[in-house]
């Protein structure tokens, strides 16, 4: 690794690069650090939220489990996207180009990348804003409205200076971070269990249709946060070429999956003791109704230095997205943009929803574009065996060997856009619900038929652009 590699991607030091392409000599770290990457950020309040939503969904114990293991398997899609950051030596929204064509892949960036950027800015920014509050009422002290406005812009500042100092201080704090998070959650999870019932039956047991109703409801909300890491190459493209993909793979899901899976069950065993209150007050305020006085404060620490470190993972890649779009801003400035937005989104959820109804229903909605868009990228990323040139993607002239038609893509463009139709036509929600899902009795199949059609669409519209070629002249014009 080089002098220059060292101060540009230094913990102490401002991260200049945005979507710059990263050269050999300046790549460093191994694919087992991204495992702290991921883990970090997934210990999680919301985890407690989605399992305790099960529960309430109807689910029993062995059923909400069984929906969570299945889920769980989704990680390893981002952790296969993940390995074109290596590959490449840029970020997942100039990689996407390769997908999109040049133009395309501005208009997708603009709209994918920034709604799931700000939805989840927004939602654990949510968590953080109505546990600080209710914790700062408990003490007597602040006011109902202005109390959380106030903890969730102090959250946001810190977040988007984490964002603005980079991947040098993501990558060499955060395996510290997950263990803080770690430790902090599980003594919660220890004071919280007794108050679970572990032979918990459903009063009135779900059975035939209602049942798979809320099995696959519950599965899209647990699928929502795997599809939505779109941006995991962002944070491995520092790595060595020469990292093996399967490692950077297994690191990535690994990472995301194991905290993703323990923490939402223990939502789902405290749900069973204290599922009327969480109806009542929400899941926040339900944990540390039953913690000891003393662990309510750590548990609020736990919340925001989780939020801090997801949020500012989240700000990091999206003002990288913002320089792929095309507009002629550096990464610094974008972050702080991008901190604007999901503040002023937290604000608006902050007045007007409960973090139980603003997860339940923005989660859902999100795979609308999250599943067809992580899709269609993986599905290149094993077409294409994982080769791309950086250099190539950063051509946007009209030669660009990206340019395609007019500078769009029409299979990525396509599979992206029949993918969102039919992931919202089997959708159920509490505001909305397609008219598949109603003809199946409000059984939501949006994420699997989602992946399905897009994968499907993608690859039969590749292979008939090349249709009637040589095989080796077929393979290479599809990575063309």
């Amino acid at each position: 690794m080089t002098q220059d590699a060292v101060v540009d991607d230094f913990a102490t030091r401002i991260e200049t690069r945005g979507i710059d392409l990263i050269g050999d000599g300046q790549r460093h770290g191994r694919a087992r650090d991204l495992f702290a990457v991921w883990a970090a950020p997934n210990v999680s309040i919301l985890n407690f939220t989605i399992g305790a939503s099960l529960i309430l969904l109807g689910l029993e114990i062995w059923q909400a489990i069984a929906v969570i293991l299945v889920a769980s398997t989704l990680w390893v899609l981002p952790g296969i996207i993940a390995a074109s950051g290596p590959a490449a030596g840029t970020s997942g929204s100039v990689i996407t180009r390769a997908i999109y064509g040049v133009i395309g892949n501005r208009l997708i960036v603009a709209l994918v990348g920034w709604l799931i950027g700000s939805v989840y800015l927004a939602l654990n920014w949510l968590g953080s804003s109505f546990l600080g509050a209710d914790l700062v009422g408990r003490l007597g002290i602040g006011d109902a409205l202005w109390t959380p406005i106030i903890v969730t812009l102090v959250i946001s500042a810190v977040t988007v200076l984490v964002a603005v100092y980079g991947h040098g201080l993501i990558l060499r704090t955060y395996g510290a971070v997950s263990l803080v998070l770690v430790v902090i959650f599980v003594v919660v999870a220890a004071f919280a269990l007794p108050h679970a019932d572990f032979s918990y039956v459903n009063p009135e047991p779900l059975g035939g249709v209602a049942l798979w109703s809320s099995l696959t409801i519950g599965f899209t909300l647990l699928a929502s946060s795997p599809l939505s890491y779109i941006n995991s190459p962002d944070l491995a493209r520092y790595l060595p070429r020469s990292t093996r993909p399967s490692h950077i793979a297994a690191a990535t899901a690994l990472g995301g999956a194991i905290p993703n899976i323990l923490f939402t069950a223990i939502g789902v065993f405290v749900a069973t003791g204290v599922g009327s209150a969480i109806q009542a007050d929400g899941i926040e305020k339900a944990l540390i109704g039953i913690l000891p006085a003393w662990l309510g404060p750590v548990l609020v620490v736990g919340v925001v230095v989780n939020t801090i470190s997801l949020n500012a993972m989240t700000t990091y890649t999206s003002s990288m997205a913002l320089q792929a779009i095309g507009l002629p801003i550096r990464r610094v400035p974008a972050a702080v943009v991008v901190g604007v937005i999901g503040t002023a989104l937290t604000i608006v959820l902050v007045l007007s929803t409960s973090l139980l109804g603003a997860v339940n229903l923005i989660l859902q909605f999100v795979v609308i574009v999250s599943a067809p868009t992580m899709t269609v990228f993986v599905v290149d990323v094993l077409l294409r065996r994982n080769r791309y040139d950086g250099v190539e993607l950063f051509d946007e002239t009209r030669t660009s060997r990206f340019w395609y038609t007019g500078g769009w893509s029409v299979p990525g463009i396509a599979a992206v856009l029949l993918g969102a139709v039919i992931t919202a036509l089997c959708l159920t929600t509490e505001v909305w619900t397609g008219p598949i899902a109603v003809a199946l009795g409000y059984i939501d199949l949006s994420v699997p038929l989602g992946i399905l059609t897009t994968a499907a669409t993608y690859l039969v519209l590749i292979r008939t652009r090349f249709a009637g070629q040589p095989t080796d002249q077929a393979r290479e014009g599809a990575l063309r």
